[in-house]
């Protein structure tokens, strides 16, 4: 596998773990619970730091070292979670509401 391919591979990754708290009632795949916001919001964390584990792991295997990273860099990675995560939040508390009214009134 080239880098460039494993670069989008965990861009795809990164998005569907991004939008998996707001897509599926249970939580990370695997316990069946009532989620509220809060326990979507702590799923939605613990798959960010899943992923930069995911991150972390590819970097050590096809560069053989990790590169340090300041405050910075971890920050603009969890603002781009918080970008790659709109369309499942959107979904969630806005359209799907929409998609039911429109459902019942056709």
């Amino acid at each position: 596998m080239t880098q460039s391919s494993v670069f989008w591979v965990l861009l795809l990754v990164a998005f569907v773990a991004a939008n998996l708290p707001w897509l599926s009632e249970r939580f990370l795949l695997v316990l069946k619970l009532n989620k509220n916001a809060w326990c979507r919001w702590l799923e939605w964390l613990v798959c960010y730091g899943l992923t930069g584990g995911l991150s972390l792991a590819l970097e050590h295997k096809m560069t053989g070292e990790l590169h340090e990273q300041q405050w910075e860099f971890y920050v603009a990675t969890l603002c781009l979670f918080v970008v790659f995560a709109l369309p499942g939040f959107i979904y969630h508390y806005d359209l799907k509401k929409l998609l039911k009214a429109s459902s019942r009134l056709g």
